[in-house]
């Protein structure tokens, strides 16, 4: 049967209160809750401790959202310093490990601890602004494996707002379009390519998808989305796709609405943008790296450095939320890249190539095809090797167990490699 739009998607808000707040009250209450955290932070985070220690300052110098440019940020890369350094959390963590209900794992590896009870708001907001309403039937098909997002973040929310969720994680493709038939379910939560490949697999299996499935909404998050896939998509099954940003560490950084107009910053962080080489902050309208700062008193992270680049505005959105909104990312301050919902770090490619002593020169190569991300190792050779096929082979594993993701392995000639060229050359377009 055709799908009949029970509900207006377009319109309202979760927290009403919260979200058109006038910009002086948010400013208020930013900065009360600012000095709430900071206060708790210092108390009970060993880690922030040390770093407001190192700089002289003490929780009475923190007053307002201008006063954090005083206080150092803080890197991922020092957070997995400090974690092996100081296991499991690095000093970061605000309560004792024992209260702790979940603990996840993300590549790196990085150890996060999970909520007591569930408090996250951003991910929540997103998916009500997004079309999301109290009964969708929604499948999950981000991962439940280790890391925090599909359980701790995508399912909480989906839950918060009332709606019923099917935890499908990755893969079986087949299975998920049965299910999305079955289950008539409204809902995708997930990348935009896998849903891609959900549309293909469909149509193999002879199905009309506006008729046969029932999708009305879709929450993308974990992979860039181009403006193309996401109308090709909108297209094949007749719904609405809207892109939220964040990271395992902080949570929920921005989200678009109806309106996609941006990615509106949730209620319960602060979002700097501010100049990498600094950490003082730029202000609205102009070029700055990400830095966030959560409320959160289990893992009380402040300035947090994402390393993203973005701008910032204030200015009006007409969809009635009040909160600034990041216009879009614009990429990354250091070589790091997000490959299929994961991030690739240079110091995980020197790991791979360190492994074999055959390897004289390197580099990886991010393209895209037909909507996919595709990651090609390159790589020259010291001299000819007697089984190069093996060794592509062994080389290949050594990509899935560093960086958990398949990818080329491409001999190539010596000399191919320009001196002082990027470990990672990001090559996609994303028109």
């Amino acid at each position: 049967m055709p799908k009949q739009e029970v509900m207006d998607r377009t319109v309202g808000f979760l927290k009403k209160n919260l979200e058109t707040m006038p910009q002086k009250k948010r400013l208020e209450y930013l900065n009360q809750k600012l000095r709430g955290v900071i206060q708790y932070a210092y108390k009970n985070s060993q880690a922030f401790k040390s770093k407001m220690d190192s700089t002289g300052l003490k929780p009475k110098d923190i007053q307002t959202i201008k006063d954090l440019e005083n206080i150092p940020i803080t890197k991922k890369t020092e957070l997995m310093e400090l974690q092996k350094k100081n296991p499991p959390f690095g000093g970061f963590e605000g309560v004792p490990v024992t209260e702790m209900r979940r603990i996840f794992i993300s590549p790196g590896p990085i150890y996060e601890p999970g909520e007591i009870e569930f408090n996250e708001l951003g991910w929540a907001q997103g998916m009500y602004a997004g079309g999301f309403r109290p009964g969708d039937i929604v499948i999950n098909t981000f991962s439940y494996h280790m890391v925090p997002f599909a359980l701790q973040m995508v399912d909480n929310s989906l839950h918060r707002i009332g709606c019923v969720i099917i935890p499908t994680g990755i893969g079986n493709t087949e299975q998920q379009v049965n299910i999305l038939k079955d289950f008539k379910a409204t809902g995708y939560c997930g990348t935009p390519s896998f849903l891609l490949n959900i549309a293909e697999k469909a149509e193999e299996m002879g199905f009309d998808i506006k008729k046969d499935l029932n999708l009305r909404v879709g929450f993308v998050a974990a992979e860039m989305l181009a403006e193309s896939l996401r109308s090709k998509l909108e297209e094949k099954f007749g719904m609405i796709i809207r892109q939220a940003y964040g990271t395992a560490d902080i949570r929920c950084l921005g989200y678009e609405c109806i309106k996609k107009n941006g990615m509106h910053v949730p209620d319960d962080k602060i979002v700097e943008t501010v100049d990498p080489n600094t950490g003082k902050q730029v202000g609205p309208g102009k070029t700055g790296e990400i830095v966030a700062t959560t409320f959160d008193k289990v893992y009380p992270l402040i300035r947090f450095g994402t390393g993203d680049l973005s701008i910032l505005t204030e200015t009006p959105c007409p969809c009635g939320r009040t909160s600034p909104r990041l216009l879009k990312i614009l990429g990354r301050v250091d070589q790091a890249t997000k490959v299929r919902g994961l991030f690739v770090h240079p110091g995980q490619v020197d790991e791979v190539a360190s492994r074999y002593p055959q390897i004289a020169r390197y580099q990886i190569i991010i393209t895209r095809k037909d909507q996919k991300d595709e990651m090609i190792f390159r790589i020259e050779l010291k001299e000819e090797v007697s089984q190069p096929e093996k060794l592509k082979e062994e080389i290949g594993g050594s990509i899935r167990d560093v960086m958990k993701l398949r990818g080329e392995v491409l001999f190539i000639p010596k000399g191919t490699i320009p001196e002082g060229a990027k470990k990672i050359e990001d090559q996609r377009s994303w028109a």
